[in-house]
């Protein structure tokens, strides 16, 4: 829990998050390619300076561009979203033959928007290959093409001087051994004598020919690894692979089982290099973290001809600066058509991106995130300069009397002026804690003018401190950290309620409280406050007691459900298809299945007294109950998502119960816990009970 003026919040804005150095998502793990922070840095740091990428979703789902029987509305899914037979599916193969296709325009398309890198879909989720592969027919080397789009697009983007990366997806609907079927299909191609292993020592040498056949590759983009049947212990050996074979490569987080919905990355101990947000900006970015929000230009990633629902060049222009000011990359897609023509669409914006990245590009490449929490004007880049710091102040409302106010900032300035005409200086000045910038009348751009402003050392942003702790309650004593943006910064404090003063303690290592305590807080910066107060409450509370239940014995009663929901039902109104015990809360031979409900109910062994975070993770719906009370709300249609709660308990037995369901595509189900101050892990099984 972090508090920012009295206001708890799930995530908070860290001014600065930019200068703490970014980590991989497999920081903390024991693998085979554990790295030094240089070593790593070195291998991140092309992509760190590139900022911006195209994304590129082509293959057999290119030729019935989108429409299906009438409906409009399908794209690189169409296979399952239309519920197509495989025999039928495997048709577009006869049919797949991109005449108009040009690797060496694609490549210089990708160059004038300014991007730096390409990815592409060397295989999608429905099986087909854009490369020649020894492993299997189903490539484009079988349609009437006959030309491996992968050599001749890697070939031209080095001409061209852009990185080349491959898409790659786990999930494969074509494969004989791949596991589990889509529901819809269970009939036509039964799942009998499927052999999973076998699909994945078939996916392991398809990701050896890619990272063997075609030079140097940028990033190993996987994907369509939430399906249950993928788990850790395949994950981590892939991303060992890709390692192995090219030490280099850099690995999203897809590779494993790391990443929980369309967020990003959660949890350090899966394997990967970066986390990837999908068609959203995180509202803080990932502190800490390398990360790219991946998007579509309209609604669809493959070819669709009906929608035309494309963004703005403004809209685009400015979520690319938006993601940069966050310490973020930007990958962008197109979905070429059937001739292998980027649509005209798709090409006006990226040329207009390019216009604006020609004269602005300085402000976006190898920069770090913004030091200001926030700015009513626009947003902030930063780079820095051997001891001192460019502010890259991206104006997208420009100011009507003319007059830029950079709120809070603490440094001496040096320079500034419009990056767009560098040889004309603005008198920048100092005043009450803000700088003020003269500009003109008229901005340079109308989506978004640069101002640049040089400052002396590292930036210095007034903020209020920010108060953390593990949660706002407290059994046994608590640990509260308070910090700032900036090291030049002091924190003074006081625990009675009072306002602090200079006089008041100064901030220098983690408070212990134990018992209710308001704590209050003020930045100060050479003796005199330069921030508001910050506020927050800690209460002690009184544990939930046990319950005093006889004849437990090890595991969770287990009732299961089939229908068709998009929230939980009511479980007391239906009845199950069967009961059983289970050993824990989670999915076992169900972890495929579709159109499933679970009610798992029993006691949960707690050792002592203290306050315990809950973190529920489902795909979809789930909710978790102890006692009388709903701890965490997981309800709804949606991917792999993580929410957690808080309470507190007392040591003994305690009823538990989680309630689940699943309807189609991923399925998977999952609860940790962790007393304060701990790191989250799975419940185990032998604290779980039920009555015998």
């Amino acid at each position: 829990m972090r508090i920012v003026g009295g206001i708890m919040l799930g995530l908070v804005v860290v001014a600065v998050v930019g200068l703490a150095p970014a980590r991989s998502v497999a920081d903390e793990q024991d693998n085979t390619f554990a790295e030094t922070k240089q070593q790593r840095d070195a291998r991140m740091a092309w992509w760190r300076e590139a900022r911006f990428g195209m994304f590129i979703h082509f293959g057999l789902y290119s030729n019935p561009a989108g429409e299906w029987k009438g409906n409009t509305n399908h794209a690189e899914w169409i296979r399952h979203t239309a519920r197509i037979p495989i025999e039928e599916y495997d048709k577009f193969v006869e049919q797949f033959n991109p005449v108009k296709f040009d690797a060496d325009a694609w490549a210089q398309l990708a160059k004038e928007a300014g991007m730096k890198y390409v990815v592409i879909t060397s295989k999608h989720h429905d099986g087909f290959c854009l490369f020649d592969s020894e492993y299997t027919d189903y490539d484009v080397m079988s349609a009437p093409f006959k030309r491996d789009i992968m050599k001749e697009l890697s070939d031209a983007c080095r001409r061209h001087g852009l990185k080349i990366c491959w898409y790659h997806s786990i999930m494969d609907w074509h494969h004989p051994d791949y596991l589990p079927r889509r529901g819809w299909e269970a009939q036509q191609r039964p799942a009998a004598g499927a052999d999973f292993d076998g699909f994945v020592e078939h996916l392991r040498n398809q990701v050896t020919e890619l990272l063997t056949n075609y030079g140097e590759i940028g990033v190993m983009w996987f994907d369509g690894q939430w399906e249950g049947t993928w788990t850790h212990e395949y994950g981590q050996p892939l991303y060992d692979l890709c390692r192995g074979l090219q030490p280099n490569v850099i690995v999203n987080d897809r590779v494993d089982k790391g990443r929980k919905g369309h967020s990003g990355v959660v949890g350090s101990e899966y394997a990967g290099d970066f986390g990837t947000p999908e068609q959203h900006i995180p509202p803080t970015g990932l502190p800490g973290v390398d990360w790219e929000t991946c998007m579509t230009m309209n609604r669809h990633w493959g070819y669709n001809r009906h929608d035309k629902d494309f963004k703005s060049n403004e809209d685009l222009i400015r979520k690319l600066v938006d993601i940069a000011s966050k310490n973020g990359n930007f990958l962008l897609n197109v979905g070429p058509t059937a001739e292998g023509l980027i649509p005209e669409e798709s090409v006006v914006r990226l040329r207009e991106m390019g216009r604006w990245m020609k004269v602005n590009g300085e402000s976006i490449y190898g920069t770090v995130a913004s030091p200001f929490p926030n700015l009513s004007w626009g947003r902030c880049t930063t780079k820095y300069v051997g001891d001192d710091t460019k502010l890259y102040l991206h104006v997208f409302e420009w100011p009507a009397d003319g007059k830029l106010v950079v709120p809070g900032l603490g440094n001496d300035t040096q320079r500034a002026y419009l990056l767009a005409q560098p040889q004309d200086a603005l008198a920048a000045k100092r005043s009450e804690g803000d700088v003020r910038i003269p500009v003109p009348t008229r901005a340079p751009d109308e989506i978004c003018s640069v101002v640049v402003l040089e400052i002396a050392g590292r930036p210095v942003v007034y903020q209020l401190p920010v108060i953390e702790a593990a949660a706002d309650i407290l059994v046994r004593p608590l640990e509260i950290k308070l910090s700032t943006t900036s090291d030049v910064l002091e924190i003074h404090y006081t625990l009675d309620g009072s306002e602090p003063t200079a006089d008041s303690p100064e901030y220098d290592r983690p408070l212990t409280v134990a018992d209710t305590t308001v704590i209050k807080a003020r930045s100060y910066h050479g003796g005199k406050p330069v921030s508001g107060v910050t506020e927050a409450k800690f209460t002690k509370v009184t544990p939930v007691p046990a319950t005093e239940v006889n004849g437990l014995v090890t595991g969770l009663n287990c009732e299961m459900f089939a229908g068709d929901w998009d929230e939980l039902p009511d479980f007391d109104a239906l009845q199950p298809s069967r009961t059983e015990t289970v050993a824990d809360i989670g999915l076992h031979a169900e972890r495929g299945a579709e159109y499933l409900g679970r009610r798992i109910s029993g006691y949960i062994m707690i050792p002592h007294d203290d306050v315990y975070t809950f973190a529920l993770t489902s795909d979809d719906g789930s909710r978790l109950t102890i006692g009388n009370t709903v701890v965490v709300d997981n309800d709804g249609l949606h991917g792999t998502q993580e929410k957690r709660g808080v309470i507190a308990l007392a040591a003994g037995a305690h009823p538990i119960k989680v309630e689940y369901f699943n309807k189609t595509g991923g399925a998977s189900l999952n609860l940790k816990l962790a007393p304060t101050g701990r790191a989250l892990e799975p419940v185990r099984a032998s604290a779980l009970k039920h009555q015998k």
